[in-house]
């Protein structure tokens, strides 16, 4: 069977991926698949840095504002949505554009990683997360340990308690460690031929810089009340999570200044845009290019010869 063709296009946040990927489409007749996993909520249009309907430029972009906050969803069902669209644009003869900085989508989608179907169970769920919060993240890491040693490495870096917690609960539901899930999951051939296009800064401060502006025009754009009218609703823990949010909290809540929780807010998303570029690396797939060193123009030219040159019929 012939594989769907499409392109991919990565890297941490602030890079340029919207604008390089909204351009890809103008020139070949694509169309976007996000990849982000809090792009997906509605109303978190800010802190979440959505296009804009002037950035997207008319080019149609799916798996973007169409669930609540409240709303529980998962990189199964991320996988489910983005192949129906995928199968969709290119049946319509157009190219699919995969644009996200959440790693575990982009490469469980175009990996074709079947996933399990695992129920949750809210009581284990709930003790864990009492445990983490009565004996703290180092606790649940030690148990990941024991039988899990791959993932304890994968989950220790950036602690977070949601999927550490996850991990020991699918332990407890299945008696199958994460690590096996995973290896049985990448069993089946994938359905797509992907040029995967990475944008980087070889300069980190550059990028850090970038960062820095993109906060500061957000406060602009209003951060601060989107995320005062998030926490007067309490419309859930996802929305509340989410970097913007957090970091204003003290300030909201008369604790710091708003100077001190803006730096706050710029040292999360650095941190975040690390940890990005330290999932992407690892893959080999991914054709680079230098935010720093090349202009756009460049960068733009040089991905649609590569992208014609590896696509079909070329």
């Amino acid at each position: 069977m012939k594989k769907i063709f499409v392109t991919a296009v990565v890297g941490p946040t602030a890079s340029g991926k919207t604008a390089l990927s909204v351009e890809l489409c103008k020139v070949l007749s694509g169309e976007v698949v996000s990849a982000d996993s809090m792009q997906i909520y509605r109303h978190m249009d800010i802190a979440t840095a959505k296009p804009t309907e002037e950035e997207k430029q008319g080019i149609e972009h799916h798996l973007m504002d169409f669930l609540e906050p409240s709303e529980r969803f998962s990189v199964a069902a991320y996988c489910d949505l983005a192949k129906k669209e995928i199968e969709d644009i290119a049946v319509r003869g157009k190219l699919p554009v995969i644009v996200g900085g959440t790693g575990l989508y982009v490469d469980s989608l175009l990996n074709n990683v079947s996933f399990a179907e695992l129920d949750f169970d809210d009581d284990v769920r709930e003790e864990l997360r009492q445990e983490c919060e009565e004996k703290g993240v180092d606790a649940l890491l030690d148990q990941v340990r024991e039988f899990d040693p791959e993932s304890y490495e994968r989950l220790k870096e950036g602690r977070n308690p949601k999927r550490i917690i996850r991990c020991i609960e699918v332990y407890r539901l299945t008696g199958k460690t994460q690590t096996q899930l995973n290896r049985e999951a990448l069993l089946s051939a994938s359905p797509y031929k992907a040029v995967k296009i990475g944008l980087k800064s070889d300069d980190r401060q550059y990028l850090y810089d970038r960062i820095n502006l993109r906060v500061d025009q957000m406060l602009d754009l209003g951060l601060l009340e989107e995320a005062q009218r998030y926490y007067q609703e309490n419309i859930g823990q996802t929305a509340l999570a989410a970097i913007g949010y957090k970091e204003l909290k003290p300030y909201l809540d008369n604790e710091k200044s708003l100077d001190e929780c803006v730096e706050s807010l710029k040292q999360a998303t650095r941190r975040y845009a690390k940890r990005q570029l330290t999932w992407f690396m690892r893959d080999p797939a991914i054709h680079w290019f230098d935010i720093d060193q090349q202009s756009f123009d460049e960068i733009l030219g040089s991905s649609l010869a590569l992208i014609k040159e590896n696509s079909y019929g070329e």
